[in-house]
């Protein structure tokens, strides 16, 4: 995390919104903590104190301030390019592993002691896992209580909160007013919340770093879209998700300076899963800015990094649905992967009644596709066996393919499956794992793209020109594949890139 008093000084001072996520500054003389982009008068520097998380800022009794509103910044970037034990506790508190299973379920998922897991945590973020979970929890909660009619008893539960004097308790603390005090002074109209029914309806805002193309984003994953599970409909990107307590429907649409996110759940409990999961699917805590910095050093990316600056690597909501997927995908086009994925929905997805209509399943859980029988697999018989091994061992636990997951185990794990090689490997670790310097060298478009560019495109001098694209190689990937005439760089109907 970036704590050097004298840059982030200088962040300060210059209120730069690229910072912020990255830290928070505490002013001693007024108790408050601030995002660096503050539009406040900067404090002087004798009574600034920088802290890594809110969470730290926040057990140091400091609270948030009401008008840059610190807690609704994009996620720090640290937590999209590293591999590193804290990079995962992040990943996995931000999916609400603590919430669920305590700090006990979260040192076993991340394969550490709990007492290893909380020294680094308070080392590198200044806080527990409790109280970073904490920090999530007060600011879902308080994104509930100005943006919805949700009675508050309602929002304590869907935020996370074991009871309303908890609930209470850390709202006074890090907000400086008790709940009905945050709504009073909240224009709810705007947005709201439907209790009616079986599903609880939400409508929200999530924040991201310009710039952001979208075209490449939204249309990667529309060109892929398996019906029944993901549609585009009315400019929005919308799906069903599998989550904790029960299944839900996202509809996210690029704004002006956010994503609008329209969220369905059957319990409100699964509303700051549902939040993660859709930012860490469009890449939203990305840094565009350094990134293309970066590729642009490169002679051959730079007229590409210039023109469309801002892409982002489309990833999933679910791991294990997108190896599954890349599997039934191996040597087929886009169009005969989707046909053949959606067979596998109808008959083994976990029906939904989409109650904006369009969506009809769940993608299929890895055990029932695991015994799946011949007549409804309608590939060949080695890609057939590779799908049952792989769903087998998702089943099972065997493999790890979360965000959270150890990205080198995990790889060698996945190629010691049969059928399975480096093309399906690193697609896993590119858009489940997260990995920002994930290379599918062997992938035709990105030898087709290298080779228009006069670059070599395989093998040891592959490997050797793509070396100074480190460690952004999967976003450089975007631009190869956006240099190709494919239905994924544009969204339907649309020509030429679009930004926010």
């Amino acid at each position: 995390m970036l704590t050097d008093p004298q840059t982030c000084m200088a962040a300060v001072r210059s209120r730069d919104a690229r910072f912020d996520g990255w830290f928070v500054t505490a002013v001693r003389t007024t108790g408050i903590y601030c995002r660096p982009s503050c539009p406040a008068t900067p404090p002087k520097a004798r009574n600034i104190t920088f802290y890594p998380s809110a969470a730290a800022a926040q057990a140091q009794g400091f609270r948030a301030c009401k008008r840059c509103r610190p807690d609704a910044s994009p996620g720090s970037p640290e937590w999209n390019a590293r591999a590193d034990l804290v990079a995962r506790a992040m990943r996995l508190i931000a999916d609400g592993v603590v919430d669920r299973d305590g700090v006990d379920g979260l040192s076993r998922r991340l394969g550490y002691s709990t007492r290893q897991v909380e020294r680094q945590l308070r080392a590198e973020l200044g806080a527990p896992p409790l109280a970073l979970a904490r920090a999530q929890r007060a600011q879902t909660a308080r994104i509930l209580i100005e943006t919805t009619t949700l009675p508050l008893t309602q929002v304590a539960h869907a935020a996370g909160f074991g009871s309303i004097r908890a609930f209470n308790d850390t709202i006074r603390a890090v907000f400086a007013q008790a709940p009905r005090e945050l709504r009073s002074k909240s224009r709810v109209s705007d947005v709201g919340v439907d209790v009616g029914g079986a599903w609880h309806h939400l409508q929200l805002r999530l924040p991201f770093r310009r710039p952001l193309c979208v075209d490449n984003l939204f249309g990667h994953l529309v060109a892929t879209a398996v019906p029944g599970v993901e549609e585009w409909r009315d400019g929005a990107y919308r799906r069903t998700m599998r989550l904790p307590h029960g299944p839900a429907v996202v509809a996210l649409r690029p704004a002006d300076g956010y994503v609008a996110a329209r969220v369905w759940l059957r319990d409100l409990a699964d509303l700051p899963v549902a939040i993660s999961r859709s930012r860490w699917l469009l890449d939203l805590d990305a840094d565009p800015e350094a990134i293309d910095a970066h590729l642009a050093t490169d002679e051959c990316l730079e007229p590409m990094v210039r023109a469309v600056p801002g892409r982002r690597v489309p990833r999933t909501v679910d791991g294990a649905e997108l190896a599954l997927r890349l599997v039934i995908g191996q040597q087929i086009s886009t169009r005969a992967a989707r046909t053949h994925t959606a067979r596998l929905v109808e008959a083994y997805g976990a029906p939904v009644d989409d109650p904006d209509g369009g969506l009809t399943a769940m993608f299929p859980e890895p055990a029932a596709l695991a015994a799946a029988s011949d007549e409804t697999l309608a590939m060949p018989r080695s890609r057939r066996d590779t799908l049952r091994g792989l769903a087998a061992a998702l089943a099972d636990g065997e493999i790890d393919v979360s965000p959270s997951a150890d990205q080198d185990r995990t790889r060698q794990q996945l190629l010691a499956l049969p059928g399975i090689g480096p093309w399906t490997v690193e697609g896993v670790a590119m858009r489940a794992l997260g990995d920002p310097d994930a290379f599918l060298a062997t992938d035709l478009g990105v030898r087709q793209a290298m080779s228009r560019l006069g670059l070599p495109d395989s093998g040891r001098a592959q490997q050797a020109r793509a070396e100074p694209w480190r460690p952004w190689r999967a976003h450089a990937i975007q631009h190869l594949w956006a240099s190709g005439p494919h239905e994924i760089n544009q969204l339907p109907g649309d020509e030429g890139a679009q930004h926010e």
